[in-house]
């Protein structure tokens, strides 16, 4: 399917404002975090979850002054889900022991403090409990995770392309998972064991459309030797801009849909993912291909290392044929 037709689009033009734009975002959210912090969930942080249910809707200051005599301030009270179902959330940070039937204490400690506040008749319909030690496991392998699918993306583009090509590709993903902590900061919502996996599908996300704008700008090398390469590039990007803007859209509704209707417990993961999707497909056009631009200078291309010789593939997707040897010239002999 084209939906776009003899583009000639010269995206490399703003490189520099994009690389500009990246590092404001990154910076600002860096500054938000520090100032701020971003929320842990208790799969990281370690704690309580309580989420209880009202038969009338309590304001969050009543809640919390509630509990503010048993837990003090270090309580985080916050709505749950749709304001017809008349639930909050609060999440103690401390569990006590990790072991027996201590570990639902805080849970039990919760429930009677909102039963005895006068909000009317309230049920827990969920609880959630996690120990110190095992949060600080999760954030540990989550980090593992996240600079393992780095680590492998670097070493098979190398492999598969240039090393050049892998230091573009390495580039754009961490900016891609920058980019989206900082709006993570920027709207507070927690890191969960759900987000690190809808930011890893960012990074897998983002690679691949990387991968696809890569393979053109190799192709084209082949047949372009004597073009700059930023016209190489820029070429390749605008052939396949219309699997880009495809891609991206029918990704990009999806995730839009189930952060309108997925649920309070997806709404961080479909958050992610609809600034992953955006991110990442800016990063690909603009912050992949500029990185490889600026490391391999604009002068003329050169086709891939082990680009077959026999055959060399016109900028149209034909293929020519190996040129023919010349005959050697006969020679006439002197009458």
């Amino acid at each position: 399917m084209h939906i776009f037709k003899n583009t000639n689009i010269d995206f490399l033009r703003w490189r520099w404002h994009a690389v500009v734009l990246s590092w404001v975002v990154i910076l600002a959210g860096l500054v938000v975090i520090y100032t701020k912090g971003i929320p842990r969930g208790v799969e990281f942080a370690g704690g309580t979850v309580v989420i209880s249910q009202f038969d009338q809707q309590p304001s969050i200051q009543q809640v919390r002054t509630a509990l503010g005599n048993t837990f003090g301030q270090n309580v985080v009270v916050q709505q749950y889900g749709d304001l017809s179902l008349r639930q909050i959330m609060v999440r103690v940070p401390q569990v006590g022991a990790e072991e027996g039937q201590s570990l639902g204490k805080a849970a039990a400690e919760v429930e009677s403090a909102l039963k005895g506040a006068n909000l009317g008749n309230v049920r827990t319909v969920g609880t959630e409990v996690v120990g110190p030690s095992v949060g600080a496991e999760l954030t540990s392998k989550g980090l593992s995770a996240t600079v393992l699918s780095l680590v492998g993306i670097l070493v098979y583009i190398a492999f598969r392309y240039q090393f050049g090509f892998a230091v573009g590709a390495v580039i754009a993903t961490l900016h891609d998972l920058l980019v989206t902590i900082a709006f993570l900061a920027f709207f507070q919502y927690d890191i969960t064991l759900n987000v690190i996996a809808a930011i890893l599908t960012v990074a897998g996300y983002s690679t691949n459309d990387t991968i696809v704008i890569f393979d053109r700008v190799r192709e084209n090398l082949r047949s372009m030797r004597r073009d700059a390469l930023p016209h190489v590039v820029n070429a390749a990007i605008n052939q396949t801009l219309g699997r880009t803007v495809i891609t991206a859209g029918t990704t990009l509704l999806s995730a839009i849909a189930l952060f309108l209707f997925g649920g309070e417990v997806l709404r961080g993961f479909a958050f992610t993912m609809i600034v992953g999707v955006i991110t990442g497909t800016y990063s690909s056009v603009f912050v992949a291909a500029a990185i490889v631009t600026i490391w391999r200078g604009s002068g003329p291309a050169r086709a891939a290392a082990h680009a077959p010789a026999s055959v060399i593939e016109g900028s149209a997707g034909g293929v020519q044929q190996p040129a023919r040897k010349a005959k050697p010239a006969r020679k006439v002999r002197a009458s």
